[in-house]
């Protein structure tokens, strides 16, 4: 569990649930109110939230390889239908999130190898993880990918100073949440989308990100997100359907 200030109270589950409500504004507003600004930047908070959730996820999780198929299985359904939906092949976030998994897997091997006091298995671990983010700048290059290169690192950043090593008090000393939201606060700065400074609100979820408490929650709410994620879309463009 992170360290954090005493008054942290917020769970990944009431994160995930806020993060939600923003993205269900954001979408009503992209699909059904386009001209009403207002809920596009409400809709700024939401990818942020997700995005450090990405990363605690990353570190959590037990297997490694079933939680980036999940994630992509879904990524790669949802492009399906929304090129029937749209016949367009922007690639939606949770194609950026399945990038910044991979990432944060190469930089966890790069981290665990530091202590392991083998100088070529470190070098190595070190350009899986410079290769890993070159190859991200580069299909940023030649593909449309929700929020871009900097979209594809933010849960990286939130992932610098995660450690599972149990002896080095010192180094673990570092992982907490002020400094881990300091770093992903860097990456969240760079990012620009199609909206252009409509993008700055999103630092607004810094404030509720120091209130995280490095809990779960009572309730295992996983398979709720994955399932909300392409039904509210499915109902909101539904309705713009009939409307129009």
């Amino acid at each position: 569990m992170e360290k954090n200030f005493k008054f942290s109270f917020l769970s990944a589950n009431i994160i995930k649930i806020l993060g939600a409500i923003f993205m269900v504004i954001d979408h009503i507003g992209v699909i059904l109110f386009p001209n009403v600004i207002f809920l596009r930047i409400l809709g700024r908070l939401s990818m942020p939230l997700f995005a450090y959730m990405i990363a605690e996820g990353a570190h959590y999780t037990k297997n490694k390889l079933k939680y980036f198929l999940l994630i992509f299985g879904l990524g790669v359904i949802f492009q399906v239908v929304f090129y029937a939906i749209e016949q367009s092949l922007y690639m939606g976030i949770l194609i950026t999130f399945s990038t910044s998994i991979l990432i944060i897997y190469a930089l966890q091997l790069f981290k665990a190898k530091i202590f392991n006091k083998t100088i070529v298995l470190t070098i190595l671990s070190f350009l899986l993880f410079a290769t890993s983010i070159v190859i991200t700048f580069f299909l940023n290059k030649y593909l449309q990918i929700d929020y871009g290169f900097w979209g594809c690192l933010l849960p990286v950043f939130a992932s610098v100073f995660r450690l599972k090593i149990d002896n080095s008090k010192s180094v673990k000393t570092f992982d907490n949440v002020p400094l881990n939201v300091l770093t992903f606060s860097v990456a969240l700065i760079f990012i620009r989308t199609p909206l252009g400074t409509i993008q700055n609100y999103a630092l607004l979820t810094l404030p509720i990100l120091l209130l995280y408490s490095g809990k779960r929650g009572k309730i295992n709410l996983k398979f709720f997100f994955y399932i909300f994620y392409p039904l509210h879309l499915v109902i909101i463009y539904a309705i713009s359907y009939f409307i129009n």
